[in-house]
């Protein structure tokens, strides 16, 4: 009757470890999906502002430009 009483007591315990970790995970997605939306709106906001796209934001608008010219052979995609 012990094998017995330990192997549920696993099996609840294996259950209940499985549960826990799906709430905990699922605390998180919503979390991360929350900030990404929050992210995107302050950028939107933002470029409405300041005329500046998100990638001038943060920092990449000269490899943009540079791309959309190609007034540079320094750029190695501009061959």
């Amino acid at each position: 009757m012990t094998n017995s009483t330990s192997s549920n007591d696993k099996w609840y315990q294996d259950a209940a470890a499985a549960q826990i970790h799906i709430e905990q995970l699922t605390a998180v997605e919503r979390f991360n999906g929350r900030a990404a939306m929050l992210g995107f709106v302050i950028g939107v906001i933002t470029e409405g502002l300041t005329g500046q796209g998100i990638i001038h934001q943060i920092g990449l608008g000269p490899l943009v430009d540079g791309y959309a010219a190609c007034s540079t052979a320094l750029l190695p995609f501009c061959g």
